[in-house]
């Protein structure tokens, strides 16, 4: 079974969208597991504090090292295997290579921070590979780790009804996705594309492909394969 252990402030966020649609499925048939860990049971003093004001001074407030260690190592032992991820602005971008590689492992302790974030000796004494969903700043890492879940979770054996339904989408072959269509035939005065109803599966297969290739060299040149020199 693929394991999550979540470390958040506030486990009442879980499991929130993840328990509809794919994911909330799969967590029902037993296909993975999701664990919430209150970060304040390891807090300081009768009102379990767990921040403190940032060493040289500065706005807000920086969850405690001493406290993040011990919440960390209730949950993960030395032998852990899941790589423990610390949702955060400034790490490795998330994307699909990382979602296929963390779906394909036994599953993540992640960290979720809030405030200005958390002391930087945890990061560096627990090993906590820092992980981003974006360039932007959210209130705490709770959506980003839903966000990494949802991601991982639909990857999973048995989860999506059709293996091939993860293979052919966006990113999986450095490409955004190609265009799909259905009933009605026409709609509104647009019709679906004649070579998608002739029954040519290799001329279907190569429209789709030129398409990809069109749709991501016009909305992310940034993507490797938008530079290839492939005929569209």
């Amino acid at each position: 079974m693929w394991r999550a252990d979540i470390l958040t402030l506030y486990p009442e966020m879980f499991p929130g969208p993840l328990g509809s649609s794919l994911s909330g499925d799969a967590l029902a048939r037993g296909l993975w597991s999701l664990n919430t860990h209150q970060i304040r049971d390891h807090g300081r003093g009768r009102h379990r504090a767990v921040d403190d004001t940032p060493a040289g001074g500065g706005p807000g407030m920086v969850i405690r090292a001493d406290v993040l260690g011990e919440a960390l190592d209730a949950v993960s032992v030395a032998d852990d295997p899941r790589p423990r991820l610390y949702m955060s602005p400034r790490g490795r971008r998330l994307d699909q290579g990382l979602v296929r590689e963390l779906a394909e492992g036994p599953g993540a302790v992640m960290l979720c921070g809030r405030f200005e974030g958390i002391d930087e000796r945890v990061i560096a004494g627990r090993d906590l590979i820092e992980v981003s969903i974006g360039d932007y700043v959210l209130s705490g890492g709770e959506l980003a780790a839903m966000v990494m879940l949802d991601a991982c979770v639909r990857l999973l054996p048995g989860v999506m009804g059709a293996s091939a339904s993860g293979e052919e989408e966006s990113f999986e072959s450095g490409l955004l996705e190609y265009p799909h269509y259905t009933r009605p035939r026409e709609w509104e005065g647009r019709a679906i594309p004649d070579i998608l109803l002739s029954g040519d599966h290799g001329a279907i297969a190569r429209w789709r492909r030129e398409q990809a290739l069109r749709i991501t060299r016009e909305r992310r040149p940034d993507l490797r394969a938008a530079s290839d020199d492939q005929p569209e």
